[in-house]
């Protein structure tokens, strides 16, 4: 077997838990820091792994931003790719996700509606109460589900899918995500990471209507996270 296949593999295992694989699309438990795909740093990116291992071209469906982990979506041809877009962008996928914060929210849980545009210097998103600055409509509840001694861990479903849309409606109601200093997070985290997980996905398969539902596991070496499932 060639290095370079064992090597790609290796990585697979390392860093790259596979939650799912078919014949058109391959699900991976994406670690905090690795970037989705390629950037100006040039580092080792989730799609170069998942295509090297593969030994084919693949397309990613859904992005996560570097310092947050979870599930991440990628395809095996652009066909595919299509398919599961479209699943994505007509709100046909159940996205859950789990941000730790350190201020609770006044509401144990609530739906917030925001307005967000994009800064075209600041890389940020901006948040706006309503529509007269050009942004667009963004929706996600969240609930408490645990409570600790500092932090506080949320569950969090998006009603649309807007660019940093969670880590940016959080900081808006004061409840800025660990680690996050881009959104007012006081510190960061050792690694660069942000506490925000990608952790459920359902959907049906668009090509064989099978119903798929992912849950991919909160990073192993983070005590905090661990704290909130053992």
């Amino acid at each position: 077997m060639p290095y370079r296949f064992l090597f790609y593999n290796q990585l697979i295992y390392n860093m790259l838990q596979i939650l799912h694989e078919d014949a058109n699309c391959i699900i991976v438990n994406k670690p905090a820091g690795l970037p989705t795909q390629p950037d100006q740093t040039n580092d080792r990116s989730a799609l170069d792994i998942v295509a090297r291992y593969l030994g084919r071209r693949v397309w990613i469906v859904n992005r996560l931003d570097r310092p947050a982990s979870g599930a991440l979506v990628l395809t095996k041809t652009s066909n595919s790719a299509r398919e599961f877009s479209d699943l994505f962008l007509n709100d046909k996928v159940q996205k859950s996700y789990w941000a730790m914060v350190k201020n609770k929210p006044e509401e144990d849980s609530g739906t917030l509606i925001h307005y967000l545009k994009r800064g075209a210097k600041s890389k940020k998103s901006l948040v706006h109460s309503d529509e007269s600055n050009g942004g667009k409509k963004s929706v996600l509840t969240y609930k408490v589900l645990k409570s600790l001694e500092n932090y506080h861990l949320l569950e969090i479903e998006l009603g649309t899918g807007r660019y940093h849309q969670i880590r940016s409606q959080l900081a808006a109601i004061g409840s800025p995500i660990k680690g996050d200093v881009k959104y007012g997070a006081k510190r960061k985290n050792q690694d660069r990471s942000i506490h925000l997980h990608a952790r459920k996905l359902v959907f049906t398969h668009p090509y064989n209507n099978e119903l798929i539902e992912i849950e991919a596991e909160v990073p192993r070496k983070d005590n905090l996270w661990q704290s909130v499932v053992s």
